[in-house]
């Protein structure tokens, strides 16, 4: 939620930051496709998006690869026997190791997305090999489901289902109302999605808005949980405890950062943040400086006040105190959390105030805020390059001591 947001990623290599696919964008048809001058089915004639340069040219200025030529060059990445099949139309997301394509299949018609691997670096293999671990277990009507996979020696097509509907905080944006019961439906659907995950054995572990995605932009859209890249699998018998660092600073428990050995929990810590900004656009931990949110979050420092708190039911807030637990094992499972008597009843005793302007006045403020301190951050960044060395050493040792402090009082 705000472009600000970073993820926090498992400790080894250290020096890796895993920029992984987050949403895939609505296809609406050419007309709205802003991808319509990149590339199009085979045969179509491609045109391009920017004008034509004047016929009087530089011979000595090196002149721009022609569009046809860089559209064949990308098509010729993909593998011919995902090509005989699907029709490659569009790039829809980027990552560090990986690419998200809207392709077509040629005999059916039906969109989906391909996301290309790189896997001949380290990195990308071990994130596509934890990706697949999960995806091939997994077949639940409100998770991303994965179609098919092909693979080469130094890349991995995963063929998935293509969610067209937007993201969850877009939807609720756009909606025009939004209450209480709405946001039961909403995460009683994703609670369906953990729990089965649970029961296999899978913690999704970077749960968040972004990883939200409706299947189509209909009202009756299903909700669907993506992005399994920090996703970690365990077999039964396994050890259930998990022990590395990960996830987006916002949503990670507070066990994760006192670095205990934490078990599947952690997903509904990370509902417990979901929940309260489903209902408010508000963030319940917040701060710029990293040390201050996670003093806030060790210690479930978080407050009901401002709009629309005050129409907001005490059922409601009383699901979210039962997420929000410092202490895992008071924490609500999935199963419990469905069986809570405002999601049980679908809100139906609480007010059914339309909080959707407060909502979307909070959301986009954040996501504006995020925006703009974003782009101070990167036009300041080089005049701080000297010190960002020390700052860094600093931030680490007050990291630390945090750690040590909570710790001690965590164990006593």
């Amino acid at each position: 939620m705000g472009c600000g947001t970073s993820k926090v990623l498992p400790e080894p290599p250290k020096d890796v930051h895993l920029d992984l696919v987050k949403k895939v964008e609505p296809y609406t048809g050419y007309k709205n496709d802003i991808y319509k001058h990149f590339i199009k089915g085979d045969g179509d004639a491609i045109k391009s998006a920017i004008p034509s340069p004047p016929c009087h040219t530089n011979p000595l200025v090196e002149q721009p690869e022609p569009r046809k030529n860089r559209v064949a060059k990308y098509r010729a990445k993909f593998d011919p026997r995902v090509t005989a099949k699907y029709d490659i139309k569009a790039l829809i997301g980027r990552g560090s190791f990986s690419r998200v394509v809207r392709v077509e299949h040629k005999a059916t018609k039906q969109p989906y997305a391909i996301k290309l691997i790189e896997t001949k670096y380290r990195e990308g293999r071990e994130v596509c090999e934890s990706e697949l671990c999960v995806l091939r277990r997994v077949r639940h009507t409100n998770i991303i489901q994965l179609i098919e996979v092909f693979e080469t020696q130094e890349r991995v097509y995963m063929v998935m289902e293509l969610a067209t509907g937007g993201e969850l905080f877009d939807r609720i944006i756009a909606k025009g109302s939004f209450t209480e019961r709405d946001a039961t439906r909403v995460l009683q659907m994703v609670l369906d999605g953990v729990k089965y995950l649970h029961t296999l054995g899978i913690t999704h572990r970077d749960l968040k808005p972004e990883n939200l995605l409706y299947y189509h932009p209909g009202m009756d859209s299903k909700i669907m949980i993506t992005d399994f890249g920090l996703a970690s699998a365990r077999k039964k018998g396994d050890d259930c405890l998990m022990k590395t660092t990960c996830g987006t600073p916002e949503y990670i428990a507070p066990e994760i950062l006192v670095r205990k050995p934490y078990t599947n929990s952690v997903d509904m810590w990370a509902l417990g943040v979901i929940s309260y900004i489903l209902l408010s656009g508000t963030m319940p931990f917040e701060d710029d400086n990293r040390t201050r949110l996670y003093r806030q979050i060790l210690k479930g420092k978080y407050s009901y006040s401002g709009e629309p708190w005050p129409s907001v039911s005490n059922l409601a807030k009383d699901f979210i105190d039962r997420l929000l637990t410092v202490d895992p094992n008071d924490r609500m499972t999935a199963l419990q959390a469905l069986k809570h008597p405002w999601v049980v009843t679908m809100a139906a005793s609480s007010s059914m105030k339309n909080l959707h302007r407060s909502i979307s006045q909070n959301l986009l403020k954040r996501a504006s805020s995020r925006c703009q301190s974003t782009k101070s951050a990167q036009s300041t960044r080089s005049s701080r390059s000297t010190k960002s060395n020390k700052s860094r050493r600093v931030r680490e040792r007050e990291l630390r001591e945090l750690n040590l402090r909570y710790q001690q009082q965590y164990n006593g």
